[in-house]
């Protein structure tokens, strides 16, 4: 491992640490995402900016001119992106953490009301909205703050990790789990059930580019396999998980694994087109406690899901018409 490290002299800890993670990028996009951070209006002994490069196939260090004042370089083997966020959260020294994936950016002018309600409320949990525009400004409202179990137990809960500010302490012992696809579906329940403050708000403050050859955009075969089968797994140590928990936290998550199993069964629809594997599916979710789909109304399309799904007839109409 290779670490160029920037430590302020104050022993006081940052506010907040920005995690970016970085594997074969062009340079322009990590300079934006930096640029993006050093526009806030954050005092140097405020902020830590850690660059986790995930065994790129050349380091972007040359490009990052006097940028490398300001951040600590690590650099590890290729080893996934849960490795590299784990490496971040263990490096980290800020009270709240902030994962920022290297090609996308913060939308400043609106990030910065979100660093204001941590400023003003020390949240546990801040949640705003991922964008594919850059947000130039609006007015942020905010609701809270609430409990992580009851926000989940009345919204869908949003996977990214990215789209939260929270409280490095709130983590505990949680990690992202290595070598799987869709970590953020597993990570990030975890982290609301174990959160006592959150504030929702509206902000747009993230900017992601919707890249056509990222791993939500592949379709081979095998990535395809590969995709599904990490989410099942997701789903069924989630499922495991409820035994754990006291009703109000169990009711929280089984909101959230009812959603993905919707997602699952229809990325099984959109993804492989094929019927008799989409029922072999649906018999081990049964076997597993996971299908039918709880009689809930969380939202209209999971009403409608839901109904459609739990008959063999409604499912082949699902093939049908699911493209």
């Amino acid at each position: 491992m290779q670490i160029t490290p920037n430590r302020p002299a104050s022993e006081n800890p940052p506010l907040i640490s920005f995690i970016i993670t970085y594997y074969n990028l062009t340079p322009d996009l990590l300079n934006a995402c930096l640029d993006s951070i050093l526009a806030l209006q954050l005092d140097k002994q405020e902020r830590e900016i850690i660059v986790i490069d995930d065994g790129s196939d050349h380091s972007p260090l040359d490009s990052l001119g006097t940028k490398l004042d300001d951040i600590t370089y690590i650099r590890q083997t290729n080893q996934g992106l849960s490795a590299a966020r784990n490496l971040g959260i263990e490096a980290c020294r800020g009270t709240f953490i902030q994962f920022v994936d290297g090609d996308d950016l913060l939308n400043t002018s609106i990030y910065e009301q979100c660093l204001n309600i941590v400023r003003q409320n020390d949240p546990d949990i801040v949640a705003f909205h991922l964008s594919d525009k850059v947000e130039r400004d609006m007015t942020v409202e905010c609701e809270g703050p609430m409990e992580g179990a009851e926000y989940m137990r009345h919204n869908n809960l949003r996977a990214s990790a990215c789209g939260y500010i929270f409280r490095k302490k709130t983590l505990v012992n949680l990690r992202f789990t290595s070598g799987i696809l869709h970590e953020d579906e597993e990570f990030t329940p975890e982290l609301f059930l174990r959160a006592e403050k959150v504030y929702s708000t509206n902000a747009k403050a993230y900017f992601y580019r919707d890249r056509g050859h990222s791993i939500t955009h592949k379709d081979d075969k095998e990535w395809v396999k590969r995709r599904l089968e990490d989410t099942k797994g997701v789903l069924y140590r989630l499922a495991e998980r409820t035994d754990t928990l006291p009703t109000a936290d169990r009711e929280a998550l089984q909101r959230r694994i009812d959603q993905l199993t919707m997602d699952y069964l229809y990325n099984v629809i959109t993804l492989t087109h094929n019927g008799r594997f989409l029922e072999q599916c649906v018999e081990e979710l049964t076997q597993k406690g996971l299908f039918p789909l709880s009689d809930k109304d969380y939202t209209q399309k999971y009403k409608w899901f839901r109904r459609i799904s739990s008959t063999r007839s409604g499912r082949r109409l699902l093939c049908m018409v699911l493209k």
